[in-house]
């Protein structure tokens, strides 16, 4: 972790702690929660401690008001703790005009890649809602921008895995492809209403709307409006030739708004859609597509990011049109994952320009939720961090760091201890209190009748990982006994755990040579990803891919391969 980084980090625990003592952070309380929190940051105590000192005057010096603001803009999943200390519930508010039984959520994203964490966050949070007031959730794939957002057949499916991976379940599924009819009739009524129309002027029109004027078409009467889209349905526009817009005010102050496209021609010959294919040439854009289904699917509210407000204000113009209630629109900020890209289009790009660098959509460098699954996250864990955060309309980003920390508390529950060694260094045992000696290891101390038999005889060899055969003269191979390191010699020396005790000798890990499993593992690094060697010991052999394991004194790591050899990739410490 970079200066910068720390510093971020120690002082969202400086503010949890000032918020929760009555405006006031001390760096002793700060030193305890973080490397509870963070025990690989234990080596740099040091260093923390003299960042802490520094932090502590900074937010000291904030009003207690203004330290709880920052806390919740900035560390959203630092954030739970009230004045008098104690934790908040990580409910969320209730719904405006909500009834039981009544509320109807959508999550809604397009097919053009898989979900990302940013993505997580209204999945889960409609889900959550949904769970809370007894209604439905809606899964609907708004894919109906075949050009420009093209999806990709299998990202329907695979959404629905990381979904269903997330504990996200929904009552519905739609897919707004083949439900093309559906807006072409609500087209026509809105035409017939004259509220919408077909402006035929091309390029001409979008320049006189950016005047606050507007194609003639504009005043032509329902009737004629009709036979232009008509006309637009059976081919005889060409691309950009003519688009449906919405009647609002071609002199809003705000171009975007000014008679916004509804429907507009896509060459679906040159761009075919992956499941319709070349069949429809019309196609709703993304306001006048969700706004229909909305009210006919009977979503009562609207939770989405508040980068759609714009977009808000043009559904509404359909509802007004239309004579339909609108439903509640609630938006919250923008959420991103510190050190990681969630762009859809720029990971894309990456994978498409570096296919030998990059493993796909689930890369573990990746924010993608298959991404952040290969690397070990739970979906527990970004749960939690999602409910933390909740609905405020303020961005958030959450820190790598107190991702792993939440994980980390969820894996120490149930991830077995495996022995690793890294850059090992092959050693010969020399045994004097017996021939051969057997050593008993539990999987998980929390789990002591679970316990693999590890048998070593005079003259075997192990292997110890280089860093400890340079560190030590005397060690306490985990689980066996005592020795010191003659060369490429282990000598036996006083057996017992009270030696142990008493000489303060390190408990390291070792494997047995014979029954060695080459391990590679993955560490990722932002944007590269870091290879190392070594040797598991022969119990892994009975972990398969997608196994979560805590290599001791190493970290936490999944099981990517498995067969002769094992390739895991590094979780966190």
């Amino acid at each position: 972790m970079a200066g910068e980084d720390l510093k971020r980090l120690v002082k969202g625990y400086a503010l949890r702690d000032a918020v929760k003592h009555g405006g006031k952070a001390s760096v002793g309380s700060i030193m305890s929660m973080l490397l509870g929190d963070h025990p690989e940051l234990r080596p740099r105590a040091r260093e923390i401690a003299m960042v802490a000192g520094e932090v502590v005057s900074e937010v000291n010096s904030i009003s207690p008001e203004v330290q709880r603001r920052i806390l919740e803009e900035e560390y959203p999943e630092l954030a739970e703790f009230r004045a008098s200390g104690r934790a908040e519930e990580r409910s969320l508010p209730p719904l405006p005009n909500a009834m039981e039984g009544k509320v109807r959520l959508r999550f809604a994203p397009n097919p053009d890649f898989v979900i990302h964490m940013g993505n997580a966050r209204p999945a889960i949070i409609n889900h959550e809602y949904a769970k809370m007031y007894r209604g439905a959730l809606i899964l609907r794939f708004e894919d109906t921008d075949p050009r420009t957002k093209t999806p990709l057949k299998e990202a329907y499916d695979l959404i629905k895995e990381d979904l269903k991976w997330l504990g996200v379940s929904w009552d519905e599924e739609y897919i707004q492809s083949l439900r093309m009819e559906v807006f072409y009739k609500v087209a026509r009524e809105a035409i017939a209403r004259d509220c919408a129309y077909v402006d035929n002027c091309g390029d001409e029109g979008k320049r006189l709307l950016s005047e606050g004027r507007h194609c003639p078409s504009r005043d032509y009467p329902p009737e004629e409006s009709l036979e232009l889209f008509d006309r637009m349905l059976d081919g005889v526009f060409g691309e950009g030739e003519a688009v449906l817009r919405m009647k609002t005010d071609p002199r809003h102050p705000n171009p975007s708004l000014r008679d916004w496209v509804a429907m507009r021609i896509i060459d679906t010959e040159k761009h075919p859609h992956p499941l319709v294919g070349s069949r429809y040439v019309v196609w709703p854009t993304y306001n006048f597509a969700v706004s229909v289904d909305d009210h006919l699917m009977g979503v009562t509210h609207v939770l989405r990011g508040k980068e759609h407000q714009l977009n808000t204000e043009k559904q509404l113009a359909v509802y007004r049109c239309m004579g339909w209630r609108p439903p509640e629109f609630i938006h919250f900020g923008r959420l991103k994952l510190e050190g990681f890209i969630l762009s859809k289009s720029k990971i894309r790009k990456l994978i498409e320009e570096k296919p030998d660098e990059f493993l796909g959509y689930d890369d573990p460098r990746f924010g993608t939720i298959a991404g952040l699954r290969r690397r070990g996250i739970l979906p527990e864990a970004i749960r939690e961090v999602i409910m933390q955060v909740g609905v405020k309309p303020t961005d958030a980003t959450i820190s790598w760091a107190n991702l792993a920390s939440i994980n980390r508390k969820l894996l120490d529950k149930r991830a077995d201890r495996i022995m690793f060694v890294e850059d090992p260094v092959r050693l010969k045992l020399s045994l004097s209190s017996s021939k051969c000696l057997e050593a008993r290891i539990p999987y998980h101390p929390d789990r002591p009748e679970r316990v693999r038999a590890i048998e070593v005889c005079d003259g075997d060899s192990v292997l110890l990982s280089r860093s400890d055969y340079t560190s030590h003269q005397q060690v306490r191979l985990m689980g066996l006994s005592n020795f010191s390191i003659e060369d490429s010699v282990l000598v036996e020396t006083d057996p017992s755990l009270d030696h142990a005790r008493r000489m303060k000798l390190p408990i390291i890990q070792w494997v047995k040579a014979s029954e060695a499993v080459k391990t590679v593992v993955l560490e990722p690094v932002e944007l590269s990803l870091k290879s190392r060697s070594g040797y598991s010991e022969g119990s892994i052999r009975g972990y398969g891919v997608d196994s979560r394991l805590q290599f001791v004194r190493f970290g936490f790591v999944r099981v990517d391969s498995a067969g002769e050899e094992y390739t895991v990739i590094y979780t966190h410490k």
